[in-house]
């Protein structure tokens, strides 16, 4: 009896923190889409605002995880997607909110309909390449094979944002390095 319960209380903890966190992306999502109508100081303010709210998200999530073991899988790739974003390794919120619920399979089809779009001249080069290099980086994260391909796409494109989430991830039984690293980055972002 006790056990099911447990797992009901499980599931709609982590629903209530994928649409919490789902708010979020959103919220960056809406700032990117309407960035040209805004003061660049106001973007700025507003950007900084969400990022703090990732911050603090983050840190429920880690008390969240400490206390409960089954989250903790379920949990880890929605604490990585927090990172990519609140390090702006990922700047595609799509990408982050597909990375979050571990879905490579959407990311795949994300990945080929750029690769279409890039063709047919409705994407431009720089921001497919930036695109692509976000969901190859999110593809290797939740342990998908890449092709010999896309490694090498990967490793000639890779940013430094998306290098330094590499190697913070890379530890994350030690969440509290990622953490700080995250934090370095959101107060180089503020200056």
């Amino acid at each position: 009896m006790m056990t099911s319960r447990g797992k009901t209380e499980t599931s709609k903890l982590k629903q209530n923190l994928e649409e919490q966190l789902d708010r979020l992306v959103q919220q960056l999502q809406d700032l990117e889409e309407c960035r040209d109508e805004l003061e660049s100081e106001e973007y700025e303010e507003t950007k900084k605002e969400t990022l703090e709210q990732l911050s603090e998200f983050n840190d429920s999530l880690k008390k969240i995880m400490s206390g409960n073991m089954t989250l903790v899988d379920d949990l880890s790739g929605m604490q990585l997607a927090i990172q990519a974003a609140i390090s702006q390794a990922f700047k595609t919120p799509e990408v982050i909110r597909m990375f979050a619920k571990k879905q490579p399979g959407q990311l795949r089809t994300r990945l080929a309909e750029m690769d279409r779009d890039l063709m047919v001249g409705k994407l431009g080069k720089d921001l497919h390449t930036e695109q692509k290099v976000e969901i190859l980086g999110a593809l290797s994260k939740l342990g998908e094979k890449l092709s010999p391909e896309e490694e090498a796409f990967l490793s000639i494109n890779a940013g430094a944002a998306l290098s330094q989430f590499e190697s913070v991830s890379k530890d994350l039984g030690s969440g509290d390095k990622v953490l700080a690293l995250a934090s370095v980055q959101v107060e180089k972002n503020k200056k």
